[in-house]
């Protein structure tokens, strides 16, 4: 079965002198990365364990619902 395709936000954290990509349909999934590439990449590798380990524990995977008020405004 296909990975989901979840919204990825990636920003620069000065803090972290890299970039962040994070995914608000999964908990805590994110990653970093000195490109937003790079942080891009990392994070579908994280998508990939988060959802293998919630299924090992018998947690439920989200199904990807997150939007951003802008592509609702452009609709």
């Amino acid at each position: 079965m296909a990975t989901p395709r979840y919204h990825i936000n990636v920003f620069f954290s000065p803090e972290d002198k890299a970039y962040i990509a994070d995914v608000p349909d999964l908990k805590f999934c994110s990653a970093h990365g000195a490109t937003p590439e790079k942080a891009v990449r990392e994070v579908m590798i994280a998508i990939d364990l988060w959802i293998a380990a919630a299924k090992a524990h018998g947690r439920r995977v989200p199904k990807p619902r997150y939007r951003p008020v802008i592509y609702a405004a452009a609709s």
